[in-house]
């Protein structure tokens, strides 16, 4: 077993093991190999396990650069092929993510974790903090599209300012449930993970305007015949009028029209609002995964 940093030609294997083992995750060859390419900034790292040259397991590790909160970082997406767990990859996967962060000031870390793999996660100290549900919902049919109330205009984000997207990103981003606060998003770090990202479609993708004011919208990132609904939002001066719902539906729709055939998502399981949205929209439970804390020391 060999636990080295990932190369830009190992996307490929990479979204393999995540078919594998996360198949309900969205994320295409070409992302992937950007990602780990031209990663989104200094901090960030990415390590894959090999057997026999074949790659097993993969996690990234990264300071959290969309909060103000001081030391705290994740471990992403740490999975090992089914073959091959219960060997110690884990384990060294995660120290070799540890080891990245604790030099660039990172004192409090989380990571995701399975119902199966919380004891792993358990035996190196994490707790978990927040249920997450994961979901996905057939797209043939799509759900029927309502007409927009009157003053409201459905758009493709592909037709708006990137900066009009990112303020209403970053307006209906302080009260979302999470472990620390969403509030120290810069726009170049918003533009390469939204904007600029190689998944996203900027078609199907679709705001909902209100007098010339994006009042919501849905993200869709997709791979092939697959997406996922990256992130759906109502601005807090909108909220209440069933917008995010609207530029959902209408999004969902837009993808299904290109070939999308199946959705998925996840949401925190305090956030009722959208869950009740996904429920009304037809979307199924597929897992949960826990989000968990540590301490590094």
């Amino acid at each position: 077993m060999r636990i080295r940093e990932a190369r830009p030609d190992d996307a490929a294997a990479v979204v393999a093991l995540r078919a594998i083992v996360h198949p309900y995750l969205v994320r295409g060859v070409e992302s992937t190999r950007k990602m780990i390419a031209e990663p989104p900034h200094g901090g960030w790292a990415a390590f894959v396990a090999e057997v026999d040259g074949q790659v097993v397991g993969w996690t990234s590790a990264e300071p959290n650069t969309s909060t103000s909160m001081e030391g705290f970082g994740d471990v992403s997406t740490l999975h090992v092929h089914p073959d091959h767990r219960r060997r110690g990859i884990g384990t060294a996967l995660l120290t070799a993510a540890t080891d990245h962060l604790r030099p660039l000031g990172v004192r409090r870390v989380r990571t995701m974790a399975t119902a199966d793999s919380l004891p792993f996660a358990s035996r190196h100290g994490f707790t978990p903090s927040r249920e997450v549900r994961y979901s996905a919902l057939d797209l043939t049919p799509p759900p029927a599209l309502p007409e927009p109330p009157p003053g409201v205009r459905l758009r493709p984000i592909a037709e708006l300012d990137p900066h009009l997207l990112y303020a209403a990103d970053v307006a209906s981003a302080v009260d979302e449930p999470g472990d620390v606060p969403v509030d120290a998003v810069t726009f170049e770090s918003w533009r390469y993970d939204v904007w600029d990202n190689v998944g996203l479609d900027k078609f199907a993708s679709t705001a909902a305007e209100v007098d010339g004011d994006v009042g919501a919208f849905s993200l869709v990132k997709r791979d092939g015949d697959r997406m996922w609904s990256d992130y759906t939002c109502s601005v807090p001066a909108y909220r209440g009028r069933g917008l995010a719902r609207l530029a959902k539906t209408a999004a969902l729709d837009r993808a299904a029209a290109d070939g999308v055939r199946i959705a998925y998502t996840s949401n925190d399981e305090s956030n009722a609002p959208m869950l009740a949205i996904n429920a009304r929209l037809g979307y199924r439970p597929v897992t949960t995964l826990w989000a968990c804390l540590a301490d590094l020391t």
